[in-house]
């Protein structure tokens, strides 16, 4: 389990990392980065989770996830869309 965890953690500082280079790119990377994270958002609020006995937990989790990989990059902004 704990190289499991390892993992996980270093492919989301692998995807962190790859967010940041694009969006240093780009010629707004504050915009790059609130659009992309909302667009994150949106698809961890759509996707369809089987085989979970509490999808609401699971999406919970995999906000804070997304929100802690945007964390250093941009603090995350107030959605009043989002169902927590």
């Amino acid at each position: 389990m704990e190289e499991l965890n390892g993992r996980m953690i270093a492919c989301q500082i692998l995807v962190a990392g790859l967010i940041a280079r694009v969006a240093n790119d780009s010629k707004n990377p504050l915009t790059f980065l609130t659009d992309f994270r909302d667009e994150i958002h949106a698809v961890v609020r759509q996707v369809r989770i089987a085989g979970a006995l509490d999808t609401d937990r699971v999406r919970q989790i995999a906000t804070t996830t997304v929100d802690e990989l945007f964390a250093l990059m941009k603090p995350p902004s107030e959605d009043p869309y989002e169902t927590l």
